[in-house]
């Protein structure tokens, strides 16, 4: 499935539960409010907010078994990180590849912690001319796993996931969403510019998995405080 295909699901399915998990940004009470004045942030533009909702309620969703395009999304994003052109079953070890834990038979992904598997890393069949052939943002994480032995992408990616959307609820992109017009595509390259800085990093201090945590929370003080510098990180690296 593609991205725009999956999206348009996500825009016409009806998402009443997701929503009224949401607290929306404008009802999170003074203090946030005089938080945000501190910060001289701006408010989302009012034609922003629904896609805004939209992309807080997707966080929400929970997989669903029964649900085609989910199960779609689930097989693409397995074929896309591992090379197959085959799909696989729902349930199995072979999720480990991806570095998710569960026990055999259960669910692998959300609800359950994932865990990175060291000996999948250094032998995927990864090549130049593979990457050039797949969808962005597939190839610049998966460059990033070719590089780093051990590392520990599911963690990294469902945590990176998380402090994009606090970021977002908490109106720290505002700025940068009003200048694009748009709310969805700067969290998918917040989301890719994060990772990158993450790459340096773990390149940098020669990273280990007992280094996660720390490198979490310089990821999360740098998509706050200074996304449109990472931002501009990632535009330079792609530019290259």
């Amino acid at each position: 499935i593609s991205f725009t295909e999956a999206l348009q699901h996500f825009q016409s399915a009806e998402l009443s539960k997701s929503r009224g998990k949401v607290q929306a940004p404008g009802r999170q009470g003074i203090l946030a409010a005089l938080f945000r004045c501190l910060r001289k942030s701006p408010r989302l533009q009012p034609q922003l907010r629904g896609e805004q909702e939209l992309a807080l309620a997707m966080a929400q969703c929970a997989l669903d078994d029964s649900e085609g395009v989910h199960m779609r999304i689930l097989q693409t994003i397995y074929q896309q990180l591992t090379c197959s052109r085959l799909g696989c079953p729902r349930y199995g070890a072979h999720w480990e590849e991806l570095g998710f834990q569960g026990r055999r038979g259960s669910n692998p992904l959300p609800g359950e912690i994932p865990r990175p598997i060291p000996k999948i890393y250094s032998n995927l069949p990864w090549s130049n001319s593979i990457l050039s052939q797949l969808p962005e943002p597939f190839p610049l994480l998966q460059r990033i796993l070719v590089v780093f032995q051990n590392f520990p992408f599911c963690i990294m990616s469902v945590n990176i996931t998380r402090i994009v959307i606090q970021a977002l609820q908490e109106e720290r992109l505002s700025r940068e969403c009003n200048r694009r017009q748009q709310v969805i595509g700067v969290l998918n390259d917040l989301y890719a510019a994060a990772f990158l800085q993450l790459s340096r990093l773990w390149k940098r201090q020669h990273g280990t998995i007992a280094d996660a945590g720390f490198f979490l929370k310089e990821l999360e003080l740098s998509t706050k405080k200074k996304p449109r510098q990472l931002l501009e990180s990632l535009e330079a690296y792609l530019s290259r």
